[in-house]
């Protein structure tokens, strides 16, 4: 996989310096943070394996170890530029809210004032979506959860993750997160394609509810899709481009195709690289409007010591289990995150 180059500001702020301008940062990060389980079996779900009894003989020290863990991650995204942790964070793969309290009350992030919005999805291994906001740039205003009705071969309910948008104000200017974790490809890819269809349209469904009311709404949609920005699902369904140019009227742009392209991925299997981890949005976060946010660009967040060192998977992310083994890294997929930018009297903070 190619390194990610992490270029900061450093030239963009100087031209605009030079023309008497500041810009003002926040980043929108994701971050599928694999089985963020806590110690308890809840009887509603199928969590026994991380429990002290379990398989995965998931006691207090190691979910404290993967809080530890998952909350120096956040703490760094986008940083190199902004000197903070996201304002924005999408999750998945989270038991429920408790689990959440406990993560962003950790010594990294405590000082952060992080608030959340959570809704239990009907999953059957009990795993939520939720959106993490600090509560001195986003005011939450809006925020509803919505099922992705799925069945199966014999017609029988197939339960998975809701579909959380979010609405609100980003300092003061309205803003969308829409914050998915479509079907997995669970059975083979091709036979587990129309579930993430329809979790396509569903989105799909969602953002055009939001556009009917107003054309000009900014929606940022992000999530594990178990998709390529290639696949049918973002293409077909959704109407993705990753070129600016090349939009039309309902067209989303997709970021991360451009960085698909170069071999870029948030996740490995069986040596090959995949970009399930995405974000698209509505073409007005592409329009220079001074005052208001715009897109500045994204990528996948990969320091070293979210790498396998060595053995069978290394290179891969540094995951918590392998193999069924305990390792006490961080998670089978990198996070990925967005920087949006305004012009502002004051300096970047």
């Amino acid at each position: 996989m190619k390194r990610i180059v992490h270029i900061v500001l450093f030239l963009y702020t100087a031209v605009a310096l030079s023309q008497g301008k500041t810009y003002k940062v926040r980043t929108i990060a994701f971050y599928n943070v694999e089985n963020l389980f806590d110690t308890k079996n809840d009887s509603l779900i199928f969590d026994d394996d991380r429990t002290p009894e379990g398989k995965d003989h998931w006691t207090l020290e190691r979910y404290e170890n993967k809080l530890k863990n998952i909350s120096q991650v956040l703490s760094e995204i986008g940083a190199n530029v902004t000197k903070t942790s996201p304002d924005i964070i999408g999750v998945c793969e989270i038991e429920n809210k408790q689990v959440l309290e406990d993560l962003i009350h950790q010594p990294k992030l405590r000082d952060k004032d992080y608030g959340i919005v959570h809704f239990d999805s009907p999953d059957e291994r009990g795993i939520d979506v939720a959106l993490l906001y600090k509560k001195a740039a986003f005011i939450p205003t809006s925020f509803k959860s919505h099922r992705l009705l799925l069945t199966n071969e014999k017609d029988k309910r197939n339960y998975t993750r809701d579909q959380l948008i979010v609405g609100g104000l980003l300092d003061n200017e309205p803003m969308y997160f829409l914050v998915n974790h479509w079907p997995s490809r669970s059975g083979g890819e091709a036979r587990s394609k129309p579930n993430r269809l329809a979790a396509a349209r569903l989105n799909r469904r969602i953002i055009d509810s939001i556009l009917r009311m107003d054309v000009t709404a900014k929606i940022i949609s992000m999530g594990d899709l178990n998709d390529d920005p290639r696949d049918d699902s973002l293409k077909k369904v959704l109407k993705t481009k990753g070129k600016p140019k090349k939009l039309e009227a309902g067209d989303l742009f997709n970021p991360m195709e451009k960085l698909y392209k170069k071999g870029i991925g948030s996740l490995a299997y069986r040596d090959k690289w995949n970009l399930f981890d995405q974000f698209f949005f509505t073409e007005p976060l592409l329009k220079k409007n001074e005052g208001s946010y715009r897109f500045w660009k994204a990528n996948v967040f990969n320091p070293t010591y979210l790498l396998t060192k060595k053995g069978q998977y290394k290179g891969y992310p540094y995951r918590t289990y392998a193999g069924g083994t305990y390792t006490g890294g961080y998670s089978d997929h990198f996070p990925v995150y967005l920087f949006l930018i305004k012009a502002s009297p004051n300096s970047l903070k």
